[in-house]
């Protein structure tokens, strides 16, 4: 049983990071190497349908920005980000989503696999 999903973002924390992301995302959106940040976030914040939905989500769930993640969980870097991983038990972590599947994703679609992956009744 998953107890906890944990979204880990290809931007580095920071104010400054986050302008210069805010920047490229408006003026390149398609050269943007967060697909994560980019379906999920709009110009000045989270999007509303993510926030709600995750709100309703069974189990808790954690953000990192790339910095955060390779301090927290070295043993986890080698997987390209973005990424979601899942927690199976306080010490154990697998690849819940890889990078490949969310550059494919729209929010509804990213939705519905959580959703899928999780095996919750669908809404």
């Amino acid at each position: 049983m998953t107890q906890q999903l944990l979204f880990v973002y290809n931007a580095d924390s920071g104010l400054a990071n986050g302008l210069l992301d805010t920047f490229h995302k408006i003026l390149s959106p398609r050269t943007y190497p967060c697909s994560l940040c980019g379906i999920t976030y709009g110009t000045v914040g989270m999007r509303t349908d993510w926030k709600q939905y995750l709100q309703a989500l069974p189990v808790k769930t954690q953000f990192l920005h790339r910095d955060e993640f390779l301090k927290a969980f070295p043993q986890l870097r080698y997987h390209p980000l973005p990424a979601v991983f899942s927690q199976t038990s306080p010490q154990d972590w697998e690849l819940f989503l890889s990078k490949t599947e969310l550059d494919q994703l729209t929010l509804p679609s990213l939705m519905q696999r959580v959703t899928e992956r999780l095996q919750l009744p669908a809404a």
